[in-house]
């Protein structure tokens, strides 16, 4: 063979191997630094570091009532994507109170929740809320009583609006009894007084009437426990496998999910675990399929990847920790700039139309 067709043969396999490696493939297994912080008591829980991934930095804001606001504040701030959380006074009849005022005024402790919806969406922070309250007690939770420890959700964002009466809704339908929350848009938030901010870190054994270590619980319930590995062998082909066990790369264009249209839900091949919607995914022009958001905040891991002599980030399934791909922050800007590439062979899909037959119904929620 001469030198010119050595050429043509080497150098398009040369791209095409630089195309796989730059997109979305591994061959190794990438080095775990997630790191662990303490829930408030003694447990330890796997945080993703703060930096891995960044996004546009969008955020989005709702105001919750449920009650004493020290609890409702520190759950909401454990939570991955909440940017902040600031317990206060709100939907009163004036613009000023203050903690000794509110049961005059008219306003309901709430905090004011900011998150970036690219990594906690607001549908997961509002079916998280209706899990801590009770949504038929009238001006009472816990041990506290008064109007101003009613229920409510408040917005100033008109563009919420849609999402809330849709969570509403599904919570209604599932008590099957009129709610006592309200909903309505915000006016008059006051901040509250210095020592209410942070207190329950400030006192952790102090009041509360919700459990916040439940912010470390998914929101079904559920967790889906990893198969040992000749059961995975026996339920997988060969390419499901490799990739998810081996962290192989399917080969581009090659997923049965490229250009999916249906509506529903992807999960983990191995366990089942939810993972991203289908209202999620766009065509990136990459070759696997990908999603600019988790379904959730809490079914990833997000590892630093240096295999290859290349600095990624490595996705993985939480319960399953099944390798999945990488995420890129050159997704679409006005979804949050994310691109979460995703071997097809990692994922299994659930029609909308047989989430809840198949225990998923929550998750409908997340699917438009």
């Amino acid at each position: 063979m001469n030198h010119y067709a050595k050429k043509r043969i080497i150098y398009p396999l040369l791209c095409f191997v630089m195309f796989i490696l730059s997109a979305c493939g591994q061959t190794e297994q990438g080095k775990d630094v997630v790191k662990t912080a303490k829930n408030g008591k003694d447990k330890e829980v796997k945080e993703t570091a703060k930096n891995e991934v960044r996004g546009t930095g969008k955020t989005e804001t709702l105001y919750l009532a449920g009650g004493c606001f020290w609890g409702i504040e520190e759950y909401f701030s454990r939570l991955y994507g909440v940017t902040e959380s600031v317990s206060g006074y709100a939907n009163g009849n004036s613009e000023n109170t203050s903690y000794k005022e509110i049961a005059d005024t008219g306003h309901a402790e709430t905090v004011r929740v900011t998150y970036e919806p690219y990594k906690i969406r607001p549908e997961e922070i509002l079916v998280r809320y209706f899990k801590l309250i009770d949504p038929l007690s009238k001006n009472k939770q816990g041990n506290d009583v008064g109007t101003q420890y009613r229920t409510g959700i408040y917005y100033e964002d008109e563009n919420l609006r849609p999402v809330i009466d849709r969570v509403y809704s599904y919570f209604q339908d599932e008590i099957g009894k009129p709610l006592a929350v309200e909903v309505e848009q915000l006016k008059n938030f006051v901040p509250a007084e210095d020592y209410h901010q942070d207190y329950l870190q400030k006192n952790p054994g102090g009041y509360c009437h919700i459990d916040v270590r439940s912010a470390y619980e998914p929101i079904d319930g559920r967790h889906y426990d990893k198969p040992d590995d000749k059961k995975i062998k026996e339920q997988l082909t060969p390419t499901q496998y490799d990739v998810t066990q081996k962290a192989a790369t399917e080969e581009p264009g090659t997923s049965e999910f490229n250009g999916n249209e249906k509506r529903g839900l992807y999960v983990d091949v191995v366990t089942g675990q939810p993972l991203f919607s289908s209202s999620d995914q766009y065509d990136a022009g990459c070759g696997w399929p990908s999603f600019t958001r988790p379904i959730t905040s809490d079914v990833l891991q997000v590892l630093e990847d240096n295999s290859l002599g290349m600095k990624r980030l490595e996705v993985k399934s939480k319960d399953g920790d099944s390798h999945l791909g990488h995420v890129f922050e050159d997704g679409p800007q006005k979804d949050g700039g994310l691109r979460y590439c995703i071997n097809g062979a990692s994922l299994r899909f659930i029609p909308y139309e047989e989430m809840a037959d198949a225990g998923y119904g929550i998750y409908t929620l997340m699917v438009e």
